[in-house]
């Protein structure tokens, strides 16, 4: 089959998210599964060209219809990491893609309304004739919309859509005259409820929205967060939309690089190790103690790995800091803030637990670092608000860290508690989940862990064992994926 990804990033040469790391794995797994499979990405000025071999111009005379004329682009193409990718870079004095960032600009959605645009213009002066274009989240949202309504009337009729949205947070929106811009046109016809219309805007369209009307398939990044987004206030307003759909939506959980995340091979940790040999752990424990000056105590390490703002529970984030630390067991925490106010707060923290030998926050990310916590710690809190896939717990059960976890999106799907889960038999129970959003809930999972720990060694032992043996690598997605895309090449 061959498969055409287009999407706003792919690690490691454009990466503001998990977004990337997706993009990136997904291509790696369809590939190695014998399929052909290329990526179409803008190409920004602060992008990692270090991680690209062999750039080449590939098609330097891409002309693409904006508003009534046309911006000249030209294509490169290189290597990232073994996946082909091709870099569009437009010649206008918008300078799109020369911005010194990814996101955050005023006119992010025309920007990558261009982007759309160019991406599709080049499939067809190119003549590619991919059977499937999988596009990734509100920047391709209008990838399906034009490939209907202008393309397939120019020779592109035979390509099929399969649309993933990643975070329903970010949806895209738009004015007139982001159809105009587009050739679109037609605001009456597009500004209808069942087109592209914002379901509560009126005067604007919705690039997530028009991305699900009119793709052949639609998935999110797990089962359980595609039930959410139908049924609860995660969809951010989609979720009619998505039941009015629901015949092609679904959850596919995300894997995770185990050619990156993986104790066995893992350079950035003191010791290798495996479930065989599970006790050469201790080692990157006693290492990590010394890395943070840590005491050198016989307690347990409960760690948090990750964004500090309000999806990721960073109010049940700190509790757990100071909870830990009564339960006699020691705390490490690496992530950054995403406010002012928050950031603030952690570092008077930080200075307030200076000096406490079983306490370090470290407020920034260091990905090193973060390899060293994963082999060293024995548990990983994970109390989201809303987590649409999470890798965190997916690490954390590789490198047989025990994971403690909401109960929300796709650690759901990932996380089976160890006391409670009535659906699985124990020797397949890997962590702790709890349901509340509040101290109490947090506590009662983090004690059960702990008291573990202290109390039966051995049966903590076994559980952290049979986390690292669940299989979350790209291995059953990808399969999954290819499944979806015969689907819609035959049902359409």
């Amino acid at each position: 089959m061959y498969i055409v990804q287009i999407a706003s990033e792919c690690a490691p040469v454009i990466k503001a998210g998990g977004l990337g790391d997706v993009v990136y794995g997904l291509s790696r797994e369809l590939e190695g599964r014998g399929n052909t499979v290329e990526l179409i990405l803008p190409m920004y000025d602060c992008m990692r060209y270090d991680h690209i071999w062999g750039l080449h111009d590939a098609y330097l005379n891409l002309w693409v219809p904006w508003y009534g004329g046309a911006i000249h682009c030209s294509v490169y193409c290189g290597w990232v990491h073994g996946r082909v990718c091709f870099f569009i870079q437009p010649h206008s004095e918008d300078n799109f893609f020369n911005r010194g960032c990814y996101y955050g600009c005023d006119d992010d959605n025309m920007r990558f309304a261009f982007f759309s645009k160019a991406a599709l213009e080049f499939l067809l002066q190119s003549n590619k004739k991919p059977d499937i274009i999988h596009c990734h989240d509100w920047q391709t949202g209008l990838i399906p919309v034009m490939l209907y309504e202008i393309y397939k009337y120019h020779g592109m009729e035979y390509q099929r859509v399969c649309y993933t949205i990643h975070n329903f947070k970010h949806q895209g929106m738009g004015g007139v005259e982001t159809l105009e811009a587009t050739n679109l046109n037609r605001p009456d016809y597009y500004f209808q409820y069942d087109k592209l219309r914002d379901n509560f805007n009126p005067f604007a369209i919705n690039f997530m929205k028009a991305g699900i009307n009119y793709s052949n398939a639609v998935t999110t990044v797990s089962p359980n967060h595609a039930i959410e987004a139908q049924t609860s206030e995660v969809g951010c307003g989609l979720g009619h939309t998505l039941h009015l759909q629901k015949e092609k939506f679904t959850g596919v959980l995300n894997g995770i690089d185990y050619d990156f995340w993986n104790p066995e091979i893992d350079p950035y940790i003191s010791h290798n190790y495996n479930w065989h040999d599970f006790e050469q752990k201790a080692y990157n424990k006693k290492a990590l103690q010394e890395r943070l000056m840590l005491a050198h105590a016989d307690k347990p390490i409960v760690a948090y790995i990750g964004r500090l703002d309000n999806q990721k529970g960073v109010h049940l984030v700190h509790h757990a800091m100071y909870y830990a630390l009564s339960k006699g067991a020691q705390f490490v925490l690496l992530g950054s803030a995403t406010e002012p106010a928050i950031n603030a707060h952690f570092q008077h923290e930080k200075q307030f637990l200076n000096n406490n030998p079983d306490l370090h926050l470290e407020l920034g990310f260091n990905e090193e670092l973060s390899h060293l916590i994963y082999a060293g710690a024995d548990m990983i809190v994970v109390p989201s608000n809303y987590e649409p896939c999470g890798l965190t717990q997916m690490i954390g059960l590789k490198y047989g860290t025990v994971p403690i976890v909401r109960a929300v999106g796709g650690l759901v799907n990932t996380v089976f508690d160890r006391d409670y889960d009535q659906n699985l038999p124990p020797e397949k129970r890997n962590g702790y989940v709890f349901y509340d959003m509040d101290n109490q809930a947090l506590e009662s999972a983090m004690a059960r862990a702990i008291d573990l720990w202290y109390q039966q060694p051995e049966q903590f032992q076994q559980l952290a064992i049979q986390g690292m043996q669940y299989d979350y690598s790209w291995n059953v997605p990808g399969a999954e994926y290819l499944e979806i895309y015969d689907w819609i090449r035959h049902k359409w």
